[in-house]
C-alpha cells in the first residue's frame, strides 16, 4: 500500500466566520482536517509541515478570506543560537526538573492553567475555563503528545504539552506560574524543547503562529533564525520581520 495512502483520504472543510482571537474586530476562518482518527502521527507530521496545528482533536489552520497575518514558523534546531537574553532566561531556569506525566487530568495542572489565564489573558474567555475544556484542549489527542512538567523544589512552576512529529516537536501550549518575579519561564520553556529536539536529534521545533501584529504571538520572532510558511516553502523569516 503506498506510503502516503492515510493522508490521501483526509479531507478538508471551511468553517464559517468567527471573531478572531488575535487581531480586534477582525473575523477568522478556519480549515479543518477530518476525519480525525486517521490522523495519526505521522499524517500529522505531514499536516504540520504544511502550517496545521492542532486544538484537542481538533486540526486546523487559518484559512480567513482577506487576511494572512498568520505565518506558521518554526526554529532549525541544527542553526539556532540563543541570543543573550535567552540565555539569562537559561541560567536562570536550569535547575527546574522537567518530569513527563501521563495524558491526564491533574488537579494541580489546572489550578496553575487558571492563575495563568486570569493574570496573563484575562478577558480572552480562556480564563474562563472550565475542567472540561481545559481537558478537551489539552488532554485528548490521537497522536504522539507529550505532557512534561517543571519543579522548582518540589513547586510546580510550568506546564507544556507537547506533540512529537517525525521531523521535530510541535509546542502546544505552555502555562506558567505568573506570579514569580524575574521569571523567564516561556523563553526557558522554548529552549528546553530545542534541547530536547537535539537528545533526540529532531530538526524543528515547530512554534504555531507568528502574528507580528500580535503581542500575544510577535514574540516568536524573537527565536533566530526562524523559518516561516510561506506560499507552501519553509523560507528564512528576515532580520526585522
Amino acid at each position: 500500500m503506498q506510503k502516503d495512502y492515510p493522508y490521501a483520504l483526509i479531507q478538508f472543510y471551511a468553517t464559517a466566520p468567527y471573531a478572531c482571537s488575535y487581531l480586534p474586530e477582525r473575523n477568522a476562518r478556519s480549515q479543518v482536517a477530518t476525519p480525525g482518527h486517521l490522523i495519526d502521527p505521522q499524517v500529522y507530521s505531514e499536516l504540520v509541515r504544511r502550517g496545521f496545528r492542532r486544538s484537542g482533536v481538533f486540526t486546523y489552520r487559518p484559512y480567513c478570506d482577506h487576511c494572512r497575518a498568520c505565518v506558521p514558523v518554526r526554529i532549525p534546531v541544527e542553526r539556532f543560537v540563543p541570543n543573550r537574553s535567552q540565555r539569562r532566561a537559561w541560567t536562570r531556569h536550569r535547575g527546574l526538573d522537567a518530569i513527563e506525566r501521563p495524558l491526564d487530568f491533574f488537579e494541580e495542572h489546572y489550578q496553575l492553567y487558571q492563575r495563568y489565564q486570569a493574570v496573563r489573558h484575562s478577558g480572552g474567555g480562556m480564563d474562563l475555563d472550565n475542567r472540561e475544556q481545559y481537558s478537551h484542549f489539552l488532554l485528548q489527542s490521537h497522536v504522539d503528545t507529550r505532557l512534561v512538567e517543571f519543579r522548582e523544589q518540589g513547586h510546580l512552576r510550568m506546564v507544556s504539552v507537547i506533540d512529537r512529529l517525525s521531523d521535530g516537536l510541535s509546542s502546544v501550549y505552555t502555562f506558567y506560574d505568573p506570579t514569580q518575579p524575574n521569571s523567564a519561564f516561556g523563553t526557558y520553556g522554548i529552549l528546553w524543547q530545542v534541547e530536547a529536539c537535539r537528545l533526540l536529534d529532531l530538526a524543528h521545533v515547530y512554534l504555531g503562529y507568528w502574528i507580528e501584529e500580535s503581542p500575544k504571538m510577535a514574540y516568536k520572532a524573537r527565536f533566530r533564525p526562524l523559518e516561516a510558511l510561506i506560499d507552501g516553502d519553509w523560507l528564512p523569516l528576515a532580520e526585522g520581520d
